[in-house]
């Protein structure tokens, strides 16, 4: 009685694991869909991942079903501004120059929240657009549970050559706070570099080209060497380097320094698409922030032929697709609402991308590309980052629209 005693008390003693078996229609594992399949999470951990016929006492678990629902992994947004709202609500410059770091913070909780909502359990935030490292500390707030969100990966300031970016228009007496930091030179820009690393960036972002003055077309803004070297010093750093570029020599320069993602790409050709995928660098097109801005300057789609610059965006898109290269899911959300990342999906799909490689590139691809090795698939032992959608978003990517489940590492957020 005694040996009982101490073995019930030892028992007592264990914590035990919280185990969830979510029962969907179909499961969409990251890579191909699968039907009469259950998952089985452990605190936050997928544990088992398959037909319910091959899981041990099925029976034992607590139940959640999703029925009519497809289980897939948390979507990862490649490409985002959580410190920006939509520019047909307050212009650009006017959220640099007129919103504080402070009201733009409280606007990324909000943003946050709202992103998470949505399926989104990871997210890239690519600058933090004239409000120095707030997107760090957003981060931290979400990681220590203070806030929810997705998981972030965060650019910091991002860096541009000096004279190059915005806000433009004032006369040389006057300073005003920029969207990115300006370097010149090997030196300022392998000194930025470690700055932003040291302080609290995932990556570093490089904008290889753009506009050097008002309504002029973008052009190269940083010599090879320079990009060489900021490439080199987040490397050495354990860290990788992405870039903004739209121009092919921009895009060039960028390949060949070794940046792992080229940020819109809207002039590619066929010769620099195949570049990219010859080096392993992903595109990620952000289409659903073109779509936006043309709509807020009165173009009425589905009513009006496509403006020059939708025309000229799928023919891009068209020339990536038949080269192969890697397509990171991404719409450059910010410049249109958080919360509606579904817009870059269908915008991708209606552009000629197959749904499933939509899907997949929201999931899995952007899991590998990231570097996120325990995400973007439902496999076990992976995070239990996890969302459901009503019916199949393979035969309908609108499905995405209304995510009805979601669960990040383990905790249910979306019921």
């Amino acid at each position: 009685m005694r040996t009982i005693f101490f073995i019930l008390l030892f028992l007592a003693m264990v914590p035990v694991k919280a185990q969830l078996l979510l029962v969907p229609d179909q499961v969409f594992d990251g890579e191909i869909l699968h039907s009469n399949w259950v998952v089985l999470v452990t605190e936050n951990r997928i544990t088992f991942a398959g037909p319910i016929a091959s899981l041990k006492n099925s029976r034992s678990y607590e139940k959640k079903e999703l029925k009519g629902m497809t289980l897939m992994p948390g979507i990862i947004e490649g490409h985002s501004h959580l410190l920006l709202h939509p520019y047909n609500e307050t212009e650009w410059n006017d959220q640099v120059l007129k919103e504080s770091p402070v009201e733009r913070a409280i606007r990324g909780v909000v943003h946050a929240k709202k992103s998470l909502m949505a399926g989104i359990t990871t997210m890239r935030d690519l600058g933090a657009e004239g409000a120095g490292y707030t997107d760090v500390y957003l981060k931290k707030t979400i990681e220590d549970g203070i806030i929810p969100g997705p998981r972030l990966l965060v650019a910091g300031p991002a860096i541009v050559a000096t004279g190059a970016y915005g806000p433009k228009g004032f006369h040389d007496g006057v300073t005003v706070p920029l969207g990115a930091e300006p370097v010149s030179g090997k030196a300022e820009a392998i000194r930025e570099v470690r700055t932003q690393l040291g302080n609290g960036a995932n990556f570093i972002k490089i904008y290889a080209d753009y506009r050097w003055g008002k309504d002029e077309p973008s052009q190269p803004t940083f010599l090879q060497e320079e990009i060489d070297a900021m490439v080199a010093t987040a490397t050495s750093a354990g860290r990788y380097a992405i870039a903004h570029a739209s121009t092919p020599e921009g895009m060039r320069r960028a390949i060949l320094g070794g940046v792992e993602t080229i940020e819109h790409g809207d002039g590619g050709t066929m010769e620099i698409f195949k570049m990219m995928k010859e080096k392993g660098v992903g595109l990620c097109p952000t289409l659903a922030a073109g779509d936006a801005i043309e709509r807020y300057k009165g173009w009425k789609k589905g009513m009006e032929p496509d403006t020059d610059r939708i025309s000229k965006k799928k023919k891009s898109f068209k020339l990536a697709l038949e080269s192969e290269v890697d397509i990171v899911f991404g719409g450059d959300v910010g410049v249109y609402s958080h919360g509606e990342n579904y817009r870059e999906m269908e915008l991708m799909a209606e552009y000629g991308m197959q749904p499933l490689k939509v899907l997949q590139s929201a999931t899995s691809v952007n899991a590998r590309i990231f570097h996120l090795d325990e995400l973007g698939r439902i496999q076990k032992n992976f995070l239990a980052d996890l969302i459901a959608v009503e019916g199949n978003p393979i035969t309908d990517i609108k499905k995405m629209r209304k995510v009805t489940f979601v669960m990040k590492d383990g905790v249910v957020y979306e019921d």
